[in-house]
């Protein structure tokens, strides 16, 4: 498709020209030995920091450089669904999570509108044009040239402008992600700048930092790019528990609380965790008690959570607790309370 093919020359086109404030007066007028070129590191950190975060709708497009632009329809396991906007987020999310042990599927209804790391607007014709701006986020990832979305810039923030002798040219108030990014790219060769320090960011785990250099700045991109690997390696972490214990019975092997091993009382149960959340327990030797039902739910920061829920007046209500999974296999979970570290859980399969 021409919108496709057109998409390259976008991304390096030259964007409009940024709307900053230029101040009368320069800010610190003379030289400055620790000016950045536009194609420094900082530079390269700013740009991608500023760069359109498309990550919030990955559960849908599975592209974090493209944001789905609303409205937008889309057939979610065999049900179709509009979404006038991200409120509309939940019932996605609800649908896909009714079963943890289906593959879901999501078709768009073509075309759909979404905007790119530039924030180019694009009109998408259809799943094989969207299939290449996947490929094509693919290789900006591997290229480590898509966008930082960890790091959240509290704006305004003051820019600093200098010539090739490194002599002050102007000062560039920004007051957006947008700003910086087409001031970031616009920079010409034989154009310099600086950050006027300090700045405040904020990280995805939620930490305030006060940035006092460009070497700062990046110290606070690696801190915070190091914590998301973490939480993608609990995530994926989590799937793979969800799969392990979903449909599967277990019984309780241990159950250590204040120092004493109970797992004797719960020698005559089977619990059994459904593919639709809920939890089954059956009294394998008085058959003719009733199921204890309840609910569970797997989830993760940088650890994995194996949340449980059985009512208060049940035999298996001790067993309720937000759960921290911390040694797993085919057959064995074991579980550390997250309030109590001394009271653990180890669930065996049958």
């Amino acid at each position: 498709m021409k919108t496709i093919k057109l998409i390259t020359i976008i991304a390096l086109a030259t964007l409009t020209i940024f709307a900053s404030c230029q101040s009368e007066e320069n800010e610190q007028i003379g030289t400055n030995p620790n000016a950045n070129s536009s194609t420094s590191q900082t530079a390269k950190n700013y740009e991608r920091t500023a760069m359109n975060d498309g990550s919030e709708d990955d559960f849908l497009d599975n592209n974090s450089c493209t944001e789905l632009l609303f409205p937008l329809t889309a057939t979610v396991n065999g049900q179709e669904i509009t979404l006038v906007s991200s409120l509309d987020y939940e019932k996605v999310l609800g649908i896909m999570g009714e079963f943890n042990d289906d593959d879901d599927t999501i078709v768009f209804n073509f075309p759909i509108r979404v905007k790119l790391s530039n924030y180019t607007e694009l009109t998408i014709a259809s799943e094989s044009d969207f299939n290449e701006l996947k490929a094509k986020c693919e290789e900006a990832s591997n290229a480590m040239e898509e966008a930082i979305s960890c790091v959240e810039i509290s704006f305004p923030i003051t820019m600093l402008t200098y010539d090739v002798k490194i002599e002050q040219t102007g000062t560039v108030i920004v007051q957006s992600e947008k700003q910086l990014y087409n001031f970031m790219t616009n920079l010409n060769s034989d154009e310099y700048f600086s950050v006027k320090y300090p700045i405040t960011v904020t990280l995805s785990n939620g930490t305030t930092v006060q940035v006092n250099s460009d070497a700062e700045f990046q110290d606070s991109i690696e801190e915070c790019t190091s914590y998301e690997e973490e939480e993608e390696t609990a995530e994926e972490t989590a799937d793979e528990v969800e799969s392990i214990i979903s449909k599967s019975k277990f019984k309780v092997e241990s159950f250590i609380e204040a120092g004493v091993d109970k797992a004797n009382e719960y020698a005559e149960y089977t619990i059994e965790f459904t593919n639709d959340l809920k939890l089954v327990a059956r009294n394998t030797v008085n058959t003719t008690l009733e199921n204890i039902e309840g609910t569970y739910s797997v989830s993760s920061d940088i650890k994995v959570f194996l949340n449980m829920h059985f009512a208060s007046n049940t035999a298996l209500s001790a067993l309720s607790n937000d759960w921290i999974i911390t040694t797993y296999s085919s057959t064995v979970v074991t579980l550390q309370s997250k309030t109590d570290a001394s009271v653990t859980l180890t669930f065996r399969e049958i």
